[in-house]
């Protein structure tokens, strides 16, 4: 009889289930999202005197939207000043002019950090590489241009300083003067660097190319400019979501053993295995999404099969966000958020309910996005 006993007891044991911490990994997955950026720097415009004459003041405004983690689209207007000048060797003739313009453009943009480094709260820096195509809208030029280019005219013939403005009949320069439209190319590079998930601190360099006569000068090439930007970007909603995706549970071997001799016992009563459901939510978020209320469905189809089965819900936040005030109520609204769904939507009664919050003190999982969670257990007492 002893011999049966122990074999009843080892036979439970060996299919007893504790609820244990679910292990897995975590996947992230890229959400197309909006984002805004302001920025301000230095514009370089080629010409034909001293490169610290040629530096001016730039501004630039955007709104982007990144379609998936590798490509994106930008429309940006890029403003203020450039710079032109004239240096004659031969005639000791050296002066330099500035003047207005607004750039709209449309970029392509690469996103290269998503590519080598994936997407995640682990990647911090954004780095890729842009090309655009826009407009150059040039502002007619000021009367100290325009006496700068008369004093050129009046100094030289412009078959021996090809770069000067071109006579146009007894006027000499009237057309190049005027307001223009550029067309431009462009291309560029960044890096930005993510001071919170919406917020970014980034750099920026582009260099643009456009037709001759940009700068009020005919010289036979395109005119060009270059501009460094730094500034803030803003990104709208969140930039990527997990899902977790957990282990394979381990098979259960049965070992039989055969009993020498037949000895009646009370055969015991059958064990029902606990179930255990991990709901996850969304950062600073205690609304349970349609993706994880399977799992609570799971939870009220045991509770219904079981009649005397109890559930256990426990709330948590991750310990890499907020403070201790803010992960209290996150958690705490995690658990209620259950609670009220097993109760006011699937009618489980309260009384088989039991519900705690451990905010951000304890931490179920090693991965830190993972404990935006409420754990819920439900299983059947076994006396």
């Amino acid at each position: 009889m002893k011999k049966a006993i122990l074999s009843c007891l080892m036979l439970m044991a060996g299919l007893s289930v504790s609820a244990q911490e679910q292990k897995g990994t975590t996947e992230y997955i890229f959400e197309p999202h909006f984002y805004i950026q302001l920025q301000g720097g230095a514009r370089y415009t080629t010409g034909e005197t001293d490169f610290g004459k040629l530096i001016s003041p730039t501004i630039q405004g955007a709104v982007g939207y990144n379609f998936n983690k590798a490509l994106g689209a930008r429309l940006s207007v890029n403003a203020w000043q450039s710079k032109g000048g004239y240096d004659i060797s031969e005639l000791n003739y050296k002066k330099d002019y500035k003047f207005t313009s607004i750039a709209p453009a449309l970029d392509l943009t690469l996103n290269l950090s998503n590519l080598i480094f994936g997407v995640g709260p682990k990647n911090h820096w954004d780095f890729g590489a842009f090309i655009g195509v826009g407009l150059n809208i040039r502002s007619e030029a000021s009367n100290d241009v325009k006496a700068i280019s008369n004093e050129v005219n009046g100094l030289a013939h412009t078959d021996l300083y090809g770069w000067a403005p071109m006579p146009n009949g007894t006027n000499g320069t009237e057309d190049f003067l005027k307001s223009g439209v550029f067309v431009t190319g462009r291309a560029g590079v960044f890096v930005d660097y993510k001071i919170t998930e919406a917020i970014a601190l980034g750099l920026e360099v582009n260099g643009n190319m456009l037709s001759d006569k940009f700068n009020y000068k005919k010289a036979g090439n395109p005119d060009s400019y270059f501009n460094a930007l730094l500034g803030l970007k803003y990104t709208f909603g969140p930039t990527y979501t997990t899902k977790f995706i957990p282990d394979p549970e381990p098979q259960i071997e049965y070992v039989e053993k055969i009993v020498e001799k037949i000895v009646e016992v009370p055969a015991p009563a059958p064990v029902i295995e606990p179930i255990r459901r991990d709901i996850f939510f969304l950062i600073n978020k205690y609304n349970i999404r349609e993706s994880e209320e399977q799992k609570v469905k799971d939870i009220v189809d045991y509770m219904r099969q079981n009649q005397t089965a109890k559930v256990m819900v426990t709330g948590y936040a991750d310990a890499g966000t907020g403070n201790d005030k803010i992960n209290d109520r996150l958690a705490a609204q995690r658990a209620d958020a259950v609670v009220k769904m097993l109760t006011e939507k699937y009618g489980i009664a309260a009384d088989r309910i039991s519900y705690d919050s451990k905010g951000a003190r304890v931490q179920p999982f090693a991965d830190n996005d993972s404990n935006r969670v409420s754990i819920c257990i439900a299983e059947v007492s076994q006396q």
